[in-house]
Formats: C-alpha cells, sequence, structure tokens
C-alpha cells in the first residue's frame, strides 16, 4: 500500500471519480480506510451491496488512449479464465468505465477479503508458521492456473534475452515450457486461509516463475525460502531455470533503478549460483 498521491488534484479526482462508481455500481462506502497504488493510479477501500455483502471497489485509472492492454483487463480476463478459484481468488463481481476529460477510469467490484495479507510489503521481513495445508491450497491453486490457455503474455523471449545477460552475465536460458501464471506472486498479495490476490498481471510465462517469484521475496527468510523451494521442486531443476534467471534479472534491475536495496546482497548471491548452474 502506498500513501495518498502527492498532488492534491489527483488525490481528489481519484476520490471524486470512486464515489462515482460507487453510485453506478450501488454500493454503499464503509469506513476502513482507503488502500493507493503507486503515485495514485489506483484507489481501494471497502464498500457494501445493496443487498448488504461486504465487497471491495478498486478505482485505476490512466489516460484514455492507454486505457487498454494487459494490465487494463487483467482482473476481467482473469474472472473470465479462473473464476473464484474454489475459493481461493476474490471474485470480481462487477465492472464500471468511465471517461471524464481524457482520463479513463475503470471500477472493479469484487468480493471483499477479510483477512489481510500476510506482509505490508512483497519482500518478507518476518518468520511464518503456516501450515502444510496453505502451501498445499498453494501449489494447487498454482497448478490450476498453469494449465489455463491464454494468449496473454506476462514475460517476453525478447525481454530475457536482453535482461539476463545483462545482469546476470548469462545467456538467458532455453524455456522448455511455457505455463500460465499468477506473475506478481509475493507476501503482501497472498493470506492465510488462502487468497491469492492482484492478477492484473497474470499471463504466459517460463515454468516455475510464480515459485522463483515468490522464492526471491522471501530470500531474507532461510527457512521461508527453502520451504518454497521443496514446495515448488522445479526450483533448481534444469525446467526451472529459465523461470529463475528471469525473476533474479528482473528484480537486479529494480535495484539497479534504486527499488529494492534491501535485496541486493541475496539476488548478487542468488545470480552466481544461478550462473554457476
Amino acid at each position: 500500500m502506498y500513501s495518498p498521491p502527492p498532488d492534491p488534484d489527483t488525490e481528489q479526482r481519484m476520490r471524486t471519480h470512486h464515489a462515482r462508481a460507487a453510485k453506478a455500481l450501488d454500493v454503499q462506502a464503509e469506513p476502513g480506510g482507503e488502500f493507493w497504488g503507486w503515485a495514485g493510479r489506483t484507489l481501494g477501500a471497502p464498500v457494501r451491496t445493496a443487498a448488504g455483502a461486504p465487497a471491495w471497489l478498486r478505482l485505476v485509472s490512466a489516460p484514455e488512449a492507454k486505457a487498454s492492454g494487459k494490465l487494463w483487463d487483467g482482473a476481467l480476463d482473469a474472472q473470465h479464465a479462473f473464476g473464484d478459484l474454489d475459493g481461493h481468488r476474490p471474485e470480481l463481481l462487477a465492472v464500471h468505465d468511465a471517461v471524464d476529460e481524457g482520463t479513463a477510469y475503470r471500477a472493479e467490484l469484487s468480493a471483499r477479503v477479510d483477512q489481510p495479507v500476510l506482509s505490508d510489503d512483497p519482500i518478507l521481513r518476518h518468520d511464518l508458521e503456516l501450515p502444510d495445508s496453505w502451501w498445499q491450497e498453494l501449489a494447487g491453486t498454482l497448478e490450476k492456473v498453469s494449465v489455463v490457455a491464454t494468449e496473454r503474455v506476462a514475460v517476453r523471449q525478447q525481454y530475457m534475452d536482453r535482461a539476463i545477460p545483462e545482469f546476470l552475465g548469462i545467456p538467458a536460458p532455453a524455456v522448455t515450457c511455457w505455463t500460465s501464471a499468477h506473475a506478481d506472486l509475493h507476501w503482501a498479495n497472498v493470506t492465510a486461509p488462502l487468497k491469492v490476490l492482484d492478477w492484473e498481471g497474470w499471463g504466459r510465462a517460463p515454468e516455475g516463475f510464480d515459485g522463483a517469484t515468490l522464492y526471491a521475496y522471501s530470500l531474507f527468510q532461510p527457512d521461508t525460502a527453502a520451504r518454497v523451494r521443496a514446495v515448488f521442486p522445479v526450483l533448481g531443476s534444469p525446467a526451472g531455470l529459465a523461470a529463475e534467471a528471469t525473476v533474479c534479472a528482473q528484480l537486479l534491475q529494480t535495484v539497479a533503478r534504486g527499488d529494492n536495496l534491501v535485496l541486493e546482497d541475496q539476488l548478487r548471491h542468488w545470480a552466481e549460483e544461478l550462473r554457476h548452474r
């Protein structure tokens, strides 16, 4: 979760359109706090439907000319492809689109998830004691995701061919299998009992991509990192090398841009291991 945008005009504009979307979808705002996305691009808040059911209303904005494509349609595409994933994905209940002065707004009304995410930060900074059943449900849920056919692309071969040599110093490993992936599986996107949140970027990626992503964000906690590798045995295998190298390169790229600096040493150690493999 981010702070409200520093620009008061953006803050007011997003709140105004969030309220308009609530009216259009016939839901009532509830107290409980706003959740802002990066630079005020998104705004989410708890609401209640006309039937009294708890729900969550998320508003995303973009310049009208850019209001399309993978990220814009991700939640709607995920609903069509997966439904609620046997209760492990918040169901998308309704969508409302609007355009105002060259800016497009999409409001997504979803079933509310009452349990908190396992970390306020994508990077896990504390020990977790999760039951075996949680890990089994996570592996099973991602397996169901992996076999769904889609034209959506989360990771492009062109990116791998460029980024892996640049940030790991090795050629991009061959991808033996492309599967569908959540593609942003970190500790601020999962809860216990298991719900997997934030589906806007899902699509095709090298086999093992979700497990590799969760592993990367677990590097501060060796016990949890080891558990991730045990639950996703593709990690460490020849079939998983492409996914691991891609995730490592992605995060080292963010480090180069000034983000995720606390993970730099762990990522460079992981990169060294991948080079030896």
